[in-house]
């Protein structure tokens, strides 16, 4: 299946042939269940193929269209030849570099920052944004774009996510002494509704010391006893040092701000590849400029030329 994925091409009808009972298919008018089962896709592999490599949060992928999922895998093994080792990115530093470098790049463009400004009150006239108020001073903008934690009042809770950070002296067991890895764990693997993951990074990212790694193991909570739901991806990282577990509320806005022009996110989800939170920050951009953002007008320039 993975041969035939690969040699799929949405422009090139001939790459959409497949054989189902029997009988010559076009590719694009199956589900994902008809794809697996014309090449005998058993059960373990399509757990993995479909949230570990696909990056479904849930199995309804598999009555739809397999398009989508054909894509999906064509991008995690493209990536996987582009980059070598992993099909994944990860800023040195740690995750805090990516706003620091918006940070950066927005002040050369004009922006002002208020570091270290409580948020006392959202402003607003006649039904819309006018600015931000912290203490006596009022900054004046023409929308707010912010998170659930400033404006709860206008969000839903739809669930909660617990995560164990954990500091380790080792590498991830039964990985290679590899310094860094994602591992998600099927729902289906552990009796779960959705899935469980792990993300373990190290020194050699310069998010810890020498010879120490961090680790993160995530899940939606679907229990009473949520520290208990991560165990199995607890019990993959060996000796732990130090552990900080905690569980937190995921919140959604009520609205989608555009006529107030207030335009909340979502809460972090319990994944580590950061997907959702790509396409949220996709959809925020859609929701406050009217349109998708266009990534082939992004300029690959470093800071230096931008400054010339």
């Amino acid at each position: 299946m993975l041969e035939f994925i690969q040699n799929f091409d949405e422009d090139d009808p001939k790459t959409w042939n497949i054989t189902i009972s029997n009988k010559p298919t076009c590719a694009k008018d199956v589900t994902m269940e008809q794809l697996y089962a014309a090449f005998g896709v058993d059960h373990n592999t399509i757990d993995v193929t479909g949230h570990a490599i696909a990056l479904h949060l849930n199995d309804d992928y598999i009555k739809k269209n397999c398009l989508d999922g054909i894509k999906r895998i064509k991008l995690y093994f493209d990536s996987l030849s582009r980059y070598g080792k992993s099909p994944y990115l990860y800023p040195l530093y740690g995750l805090g570099e990516l706003p620091q470098g918006f940070a950066r790049l927005s002040a050369i463009y004009g922006g002002t920052y208020m570091l270290d400004k409580p948020c006392d009150e959202i402003v607003m006239e006649d039904g819309k944004v006018v600015g931000v108020r912290s203490g006596e001073e009022v900054a004046k903008c023409k929308m707010v774009i912010c998170d659930p934690s400033y404006i709860p009042e206008k969000c839903n809770q739809v669930g909660k996510v617990v995560r164990a950070i954990c500091i380790l002296k080792h590498p991830v067991p039964n990985t290679n002494n590899s310094l860094s890895c994602q591992i998600i764990i099927p729902q289906n693997q552990v009796q779960r509704k959705s899935d469980i993951y792990v993300c373990c990074v190290s020194y050699t990212h310069q998010v810890a010391a020498k010879q120490f790694f961090l680790a993160t193991v995530s899940a939606t909570v679907e229990t009473d006893n949520p520290e208990l739901e991560i165990k199995p991806g607890l019990d993959l990282l060996g000796p732990i040092e130090q552990k900080f577990v905690s569980v937190d509320d995921l919140m959604e806005p009520t609205d989608d701000g555009i006529c107030n022009q207030v335009f909340i996110s979502k809460s972090y989800d319990a994944t580590t590849h950061f997907e959702t939170t790509c396409l949220d920050v996709l959809d925020i951009y859609r929701r406050a400029t009217g349109g998708d953002f266009d990534f082939s007008q992004v300029k690959h320039t470093s800071l230096d030329d931008e400054q010339c």
